[in-house]
């Protein structure tokens, strides 16, 4: 009998010992549930009071409406932008060609200007080619031999040149720049390439 009495004994300690660990967490358990509850219905009420219609702003004590950092900026048309892009490949126009392709080209487009004086051709090239005819009339009322070689190294045709050296001094004597002017004309069938007539003034 002792046995079972001191057998009893120990398991009615340890279902008191184990309400009142259960009783204590539940109690703390609570507590901490009133303290969260409590920060959550402070941070609603803060947050109401500042999505206020008249209220201040933390940092100036002034109404956030009157403030002009938080004033709406003026609507801007769509149409203009600040952005400035580069102007990457486009110092030169490229004619889809490689560069010693594009050289022969404008060499042969201006030695045809020169010999015939008016030649059809796409707006592009015939824009690419001005500067180049331009300077060759530059180099042809300059007249000594530095031109002329110089003349020599770009026009393919020898005596073209030296024809182009006698007769621009008196035809371009009094114009300053300007020896060439470009049309455009109906684009081209097929392809619908926009063209252009490029002829000496």
């Amino acid at each position: 009998t002792d046995g079972r009495s001191s057998g009893n004994f120990s398991l009615s300690l340890w279902r008191r010992h184990s309400i009142n660990t259960y009783a204590t967490t539940a109690t703390t358990t609570a507590s901490n549930y009133k303290m969260k509850i409590t920060a959550i219905l402070c941070t609603l009420v803060a947050g109401a009071s500042a999505f206020g219609t008249t209220s201040l702003s933390s940092f100036t004590g002034s109404p956030m409406s009157n403030n002009p950092a938080f004033a709406p900026s003026p609507r801007t048309s769509s149409r203009t932008s600040s952005l400035s892009m580069m102007r990457h490949r486009k110092k030169l126009p490229k004619l889809g060609k490689p560069a010693d392709q594009r050289k022969a080209l404008l060499r042969a487009l201006t030695t045809e200007i020169i010999r015939h004086g008016r030649i059809k051709t796409t707006l592009v090239r015939a824009k690419a080619v001005r500067k180049h005819v331009d300077h060759m009339i530059e180099l042809g009322k300059r007249g000594d031999l530095h031109a002329r070689r110089q003349a020599l190294g770009w026009v393919y045709d020898k005596d073209l040149v030296h024809s182009l050296f006698e007769a621009a001094p008196e035809r371009y004597g009094e114009r300053n720049g300007g020896y060439t002017r470009v049309l455009r004309t109906m684009p081209r069938q097929g392809d619908n390439a926009k063209m252009a007539v490029i002829e000496l003034v």
